[in-house]
């Protein structure tokens, strides 16, 4: 979408009141919560989960072409994006999962860069934004765990998709959530933009990450590189 098509928008709310009175933390709270911090988080998290989909794309192309293909990631027989990819759940829809991914984040990217330019979207367009990209984390971690329990294997290249995923997710939520752009009834609003305002957001996001990482390490341990 053009910013000449978009419509204007109200700045948004002003949620400082409900962070930090003062210090060091304060500052950073106000930085975290500028529009220029969170979109360009989100630009820098879509273009990795862009790049990773690029390789993984060209990869699944060479695999096509020649099934015994060593791949630059194939670190081990836990750690191999060759296992991943040609287990069926790496071509779901029947292509490469990660021709999905060099449609998706160009769109996030043209959001992230047009916001950065002082572009607001209506809130059809972000309401529609969200749940496109909730779907796509809900397939994101559907594939995750298709290959932590069922593959038996990791690809480093979809994990740094699923980390990308993750944060996007979590800086669009934090956006739709701050402007009101979801269909939440007045008291669930409140209470969620007090939770985004006291950083539950990246808190949890973070926490979340490390459990991920420390679930990798114990199922996997020293096989991960062996």
């Amino acid at each position: 979408m053009s910013p000449e098509t978009t419509t204007p928008a109200s700045a948004p709310p002003d949620l400082d009141h409900l962070g930090p009175a003062g210090g060091v933390w304060a500052r950073v709270h106000r930085i975290r919560h500028h529009d220029r911090f969170i979109f360009a988080t989100m630009l820098a998290s879509a273009c990795v989960s862009l790049i990773a989909s690029f390789v993984l794309s060209v990869d699944a192309l060479r695999l096509a072409a020649d099934p015994g293909t060593q791949l630059a990631c194939d670190i081990s027989s836990t750690l191999s994006c060759g296992t991943v990819a040609q287990a069926w759940q790496a071509q779901l829809f029947g292509f490469p999962n990660a021709f999905l991914g060099l449609v998706a984040e160009p769109v996030v990217i043209t959001i992230a860069v047009a916001s950065l330019g002082g572009v607001r979207f209506p809130r059809w367009f972000m309401l529609s934004a969200q749940v496109v990209y909730t779907l796509g984390l809900v397939f994101a971690y559907w594939l995750f765990t298709q290959s932590m329990f069922v593959i038996h294997a990791l690809c480093p290249w979809c994990l740094l998709v699923t980390v990308s995923t993750t944060l996007v997710f979590t800086s669009l939520t934090h956006v739709n959530i701050r402007d009101g752009n979801l269909p939440l009834p007045a008291r669930t609003q409140a209470r969620a933009q007090a939770l985004i305002a006291a950083d539950v957001d990246a808190i949890g996001a973070a926490a979340w990450l490390v459990f991920l990482a420390a679930a990798i390490l114990a199922r996997y341990g020293p096989g991960l590189l062996g």
